[in-house]
């Protein structure tokens, strides 16, 4: 049969004549996460719905993955049908018309389930630029047992004071076991996602009014004096390499008391399957400076976008409309248990009661609604965003003082020297970019 009469036909007219669909192949661009990493292997689901598409998976690290789909987008390089982007990128982008509207997705996928801050910061003029696959904000998770075994009791709203004194009672170096984990490898969505949360409960700002850089600020002193001390003291070796994925390991074997990051990460450390500190395993929200009442709260999505220029936007709807509805949702309850669903993106999941059951359910949906984006800052701010800065220019930039910072905890140099270099290159940068405008 020829290729014309195959394409007037269809795959589903095809498969009714009993004859073979040429399937049409799209190529995902994902991150090496756990829940990219379980949508991969519930890919048949969507290949009995869809015997006309095949999905090219390309699975990258986090930092790899930023870099090559900035480039790719950027230049129309035309490599990837889906992109998995957050939501820093995703009005930039749009702004730019590199983005294809998702203003229709189906009937049954049902946009008015998606939580308001997660929708809101994926909508332009109106318009939906990508679908939220997971959204997350940030919280402590912590061993009970240790924190028992120390003689302390968790605060319902923790400061940074009782972290460092919790890190240390909690830290048996010679048994393996570390106080506290945090992000130290280098990137503008690993420890600069950190620090940035972080510097903003302790009260600092990347900017002031006038776009001048702040890392001179005795705010910023005290969050990389506090990060610096926790980490050299009471973290694991090799801090300066472990991004999200890495703590994430170590947590999971034990080998961390505390650790403050994403949100999505507590139904795998609540996962007996795969945490070896499941039955142990307690939550409270992101600490704050002492008597502060400003929590590192960030509001992150890993999302699925289409390029404008895609040749192939009819199927890599499609794609991204099954791995975002409900009905993926479903069918993760199904297959894994309804606490390993995707997190934070759709209002029915925390209307679901055997979902709230789950510890980290009502802390995370408090957490995501209580991320202030719009002034993360107890300080008057130029920017928005809670763990990113919303310019265009953050991502080289981040990236830059997490390398610094990165070396910081390293022992390349002390606190001091690192903001003090963190000072000059983000200024020198700002400037270049004609800062303020």
């Amino acid at each position: 049969m020829s290729k014309t009469l195959r394409g007037v036909l269809g795959a589903s007219c095809l498969v009714a004549l009993g004859l073979p669909a040429m399937a049409e192949t799209i190529t995902v661009a994902t991150v090496n996460n756990g829940d990219m990493i379980r949508m991969q292997g519930l890919m048949s689901h969507f290949n009995e719905k869809h015997p006309d598409i095949e999905v090219n998976w390309v699975t990258l690290e986090e930092n790899v993955l930023r870099q090559r789909v900035t480039t790719d987008i950027a230049t129309n390089g035309g490599q990837y049908d889906v992109l998995t982007i957050g939501n820093y990128e995703v009005p930039i982008w749009a702004g730019q018309g590199w983005l294809l509207p998702l203003d229709d997705m189906g009937e049954d996928y049902d946009a008015e389930d998606l939580l308001t801050p997660v929708a809101a910061a994926l909508t332009v003029d109106g318009t939906l630029y990508a679908a939220p696959f997971y959204a997350e904000s940030a919280m402590l998770m912590y061993r009970t047992d240790l924190l028992e075994k120390a003689g302390l009791t968790m605060p319902e709203n923790p400061d940074w004071d009782f972290i460092t004194e919790a890190a240390e009672k909690m830290t048996d170096k010679a048994n393996g076991t570390y106080g506290i984990c945090l992000r130290g490898k280098a990137g503008w969505g690993e420890n600069m996602a950190f620090l940035t949360a972080m510097s903003h409960s302790m009260g600092a700002r990347w900017f002031d009014m006038d776009w001048k850089p702040q890392f001179d600020s005795p705010e910023w002193k005290a969050t990389l004096d506090t990060y610096l001390n926790l980490m050299t003291n009471y973290g694991p070796p090799g801090a300066s390499s472990n991004g999200f994925n890495e703590n994430l390991a170590l947590f999971q074997t034990g080998k961390c008391g505390m650790w403050i990051d994403a949100t999505v990460a507590a139904s795998f450390v609540s996962n007996p399957e795969d945490s070896v500190v499941a039955e142990n395993v307690g939550f409270a929200p992101f600490p704050t400076a002492a008597g502060g009442d400003n929590h590192g709260n960030w509001l992150w999505s890993w999302n699925l976008a289409i390029p404008a220029s895609s040749t192939k936007q009819e199927a890599s709807k499609a794609f991204v409309a099954w791995a975002t509805s409900k009905e993926y949702t479903n069918l993760v309850a199904q297959e894994d248990g309804i606490a390993n669903a995707p997190p934070g993106t759709r209002t029915s999941l925390y209307e679901n009661e055997e979902y709230m059951k789950a510890p980290f359910a009502q802390p995370t949906l408090t957490a995501i609604e209580n991320a202030n984006t719009q002034n993360p800052s107890v300080q008057d701010v130029p920017y928005t965003g809670g763990q990113w800065i919303s310019i265009p220019e953050f991502q080289a930039i981040g990236t830059a003082v997490g390398q610094v910072f990165s070396a910081a905890l390293a022992g390349s140099s002390d606190a001091d020297q690192a903001l003090t270099a963190a000072q000059a290159l983000t200024q020198r940068e700002m400037q270049r970019a004609g800062y303020p405008k």
